[in-house]
């Protein structure tokens, strides 16, 4: 199974990378995990809605037919880190090849990605930088199944 995290833009700061890239070795024991990063639209001139529209064309580019989406949005479902590793199992056990985690651009979902793809969670009600994000979101998901096999690390 294919758990796959794709993110608008690059993680500019090497230490956030570095925290990343822990996280994403430790999740080979448990997944075959990995990134896709949608480089930043350039045009400034763009309005915030055709921004989010281009951005959720480039996220669909990504997306096959038979993919389980789960959008990362500030409206979405929220979970304690218990309640995550439950919702992970359930996704996992749901016969997707390939199981698709989204953070938005800096303003976003468009309207169509978000009537489109039901399945939505938030890691907090707090704004943070979409490079921490991606950091939190990985540890999470590695936590997700540490709890999981019972393993010690969420004590």
């Amino acid at each position: 199974m294919n758990l796959i995290l794709i993110c608008i833009g690059k993680t500019e700061q090497k230490e956030i990378d570095s925290l990343i890239n822990i996280y994403k070795n430790r999740l080979i024991h448990y997944c075959d995990f990995s990134m896709i990063e949608i480089p930043k639209l350039k045009n400034k001139k763009t309005s915030i809605i055709e921004q989010k529209n281009k951005e959720g064309e480039l996220i669909e580019k990504h997306l096959k037919n038979d993919d389980l989406i789960v959008l990362l949005d500030e409206k979405g479902k929220k979970y304690s880190s218990k309640e995550f590793s439950f919702f992970l199992n359930k996704i996992l056990i749901s016969g997707s090849k390939r199981i698709v985690f989204v953070v938005g651009g800096p303003y976003g979902f468009s309207k169509h990605i978000l009537l489109k793809y039901k399945n939505q969670i938030s890691l907090s009600e707090m704004t943070f930088p979409h490079q921490l994000i991606r950091l939190f979101f990985i540890e999470q998901l590695y936590r997700g199944f540490t709890i999981l096999k019972n393993h010690p690390y969420h004590n």
